[in-house]
């Protein structure tokens, strides 16, 4: 077996790799020497099938393995043996093609961008600025109202008064189409909250300024993607019977609040109120510090990147932001979107700190556990209520999403690792300053 240097130009290689067709066969007649022991077949008795008909029977199949695990091992002997990785797989193509024959030697061209020499950084010497929010009382009592809007109950208007957006209107409904009544489409002392959006659209606006003991013919269209669809797209008529108009009434925020969330007093319903909050602003400041620490990263260092690699994440970016600009479009069924200067730039910038992150954590042997990725696919699988048993299959299938979802979490693993290991100095500040760093994060 023999590996040849073809090219190499930058990070571009180029290699073919020769086996012979001696080497084929010692290598199918090892395997059919190790399978003899355990063949029957009609005629012989097991492991006495002679080796000229187990050669006729088994020998193409077996020649077709050796050939693949001679490449395999080849490949793997070069990398192991150069120290060079590919910064994707590489393109592995057989000379000869459909002219080659049992007999001949295999010749097959190799080629790859192999992943650059990436310099090692003093993460120790890297100053990051951590910055701590308290929860003030103002937040606090924000959030116990929020709380207290979340519990409200309704109460009855006076007689006569027309319902607001926000009240409760109790109704009696029946809806029709095309003067025929369809299944689902009645209900009786229906609790509806004007602008909860719970109904279709257009539907709870015409209810806005009824009073109590009103009817009112609700004329609505039904969505053309609704769920139901004898329903899609159709025009109705519900007949609606006003019997009650219900403002609504902020719980008290009181010891009886605090039970309604699981708190066994007010003040202990604060101080879970103030524990959630500083949990929200520490993670606001993790995101600033982090931008920071690549910023910071992205300035120390300087390597060849892979145009591979490179022009795949510019892609991306590039496909990305153009469904962003196109939130209706939710296929791919649309033209090339060409990649500009500004999604090369971001690409790089990308690129670059995904191989120096990667690089420091392979160094420091940071490695994302099967109970992390666990976790990750319970949280990504709740998106699919219903369908979570075939989210579960379809990850396990697939060595690209099981990617997907390790990326995020070995990223911040090894981003944790470095502030563990910075000088990191932690700077009070208050929610407003934390919130303008935050929007500074969007505009860059």
């Amino acid at each position: 077996m023999q590996v040849t240097e073809t090219l190499k130009d930058g990070l571009r290689r180029g290699y073919t790799i020769t086996v012979t067709a001696a080497e084929l066969d010692a290598q199918v007649n090892t395997k059919l020497a190790e399978a003899q022991p355990e063949v029957e077949m009609k005629g012989f008795r097991k492991g006495k099938v002679p080796m000229p008909i187990l050669r006729k029977q088994f020998g193409a199949r077996i020649l077709a393995d050796a050939m693949q695990e001679a490449i395999d091992g080849a490949m793997k002997s070069h990398f192991d043996a150069s120290g060079e990785r590919p910064a994707l797989q590489p393109k592995v193509e057989m000379q000869g093609g459909d002219k080659w024959k049992e007999g001949d030697d295999v010749i097959v061209a190799m080629s790859y961008e192999a992943l650059p020499e990436i310099p090692q950084v003093d993460v120790a010497a890297v100053s990051l600025e951590r910055l701590v929010v308290k929860a003030d009382e103002a937040a606090i009592a924000e959030a116990l109202d929020n709380l207290a809007g979340s519990a409200q109950s309704f109460e009855d208007r006076k007689k006569g008064s027309k319902a607001k957006d926000g009240d409760q209107v109790v109704i009696d409904f029946k809806g029709s189409i095309d003067g025929e009544a369809f299944d689902g489409g009645a209900g009786e002392d229906y609790p509806l909250v004007l602008g909860s959006g719970s109904f279709i659209p257009g539907f709870e606006e015409q209810l806005v300024g009824a009073k109590a003991g009103d009817e009112i013919a609700v004329k609505v269209a039904f969505p053309a993607e609704y769920g139901a669809k004898h329903l899609a797209g159709k025009d109705a008529v519900f007949a609606c019977t006003v019997k009650a108009v219900k403002a609504p009434k902020p719980a008290e925020i009181d010891d009886e609040l605090a039970k309604r969330f699981g708190a066994e007093s007010l003040d202990a319903l604060k101080a879970q109120v103030a524990e959630r909050l500083e949990a929200e602003y520490a993670g606001a400041a993790r995101q600033v510090m982090k931008r920071a620490l690549l910023d910071r990263l992205d300035a120390l260092v300087a390597f060849d990147l892979p145009p591979s690699l490179v022009d795949a994440e510019a892609g991306q970016i590039a496909h990305q932001l153009w469904h962003d600009e196109h939130p209706d479009h939710h296929g791919h069924d649309h033209d090339h979107i060409e990649t500009t200067d500004e999604h090369r730039k971001l690409a790089e910038r990308r690129v670059r700190l995904g191989l120096l992150l990667a690089e420091i954590g392979r160094v420091e042997k940071i490695e994302v556990s099967d109970a992390e990725m666990t976790q990750a696919v319970l949280a990504q699988a709740r998106q699919y209520r219903g369908q979570e048993r075939a989210f579960f299959e379809f990850v396990q299938k697939n060595p690209q999403m099981q990617q997907q979802l390790r990326a995020p979490i070995f990223e911040d693993k090894v981003v944790d690792h470095i502030f563990a290991t910075a000088t990191v100095t932690e700077t009070p500040a208050d929610k407003d300053a934390l919130q303008k760093a935050i929007e500074a994060l969007d505009e860059m």
